[in-house]
């Protein structure tokens, strides 16, 4: 089941990247308990993003791409996020779609 924050999330960024590839991944179970743990099931994410829109950008520029897409979300209404960005055919072979 996805929430309203991890759709919230593939909306923003679907809209601002445009994404070939995109993965909301919720990890918010995996810390349950711990700090950060706001008891809501979203309060934990990685992202995925692969976009035409990160070609010629360093690794810094596309996380800030990301972050500016999200506005208050990372930081404020979400403890943790991690993200991994990506142009098109940059993946890894394990993360290849």
């Amino acid at each position: 089941m996805t929430g309203p924050v991890a759709n919230e999330i593939t909306q923003l960024l679907t809209h601002a990247l445009k994404p070939t590839r995109l993965e909301v991944i919720n990890d918010s179970a995996h810390h349950a308990g711990h700090s950060g743990d706001d008891g809501s099931g979203e309060s934990h994410f990685t992202v995925i993003v692969e976009s035409p829109e990160f070609e010629g950008k360093n690794r810094l520029a596309r996380q800030r791409m990301v972050l500016a897409a999200l506005g208050n979300i990372p930081g404020e209404r979400v403890h943790a996020f991690a993200m991994k960005c990506y142009a098109p055919g940059e993946a890894p072979g394990g993360e290849a779609p």
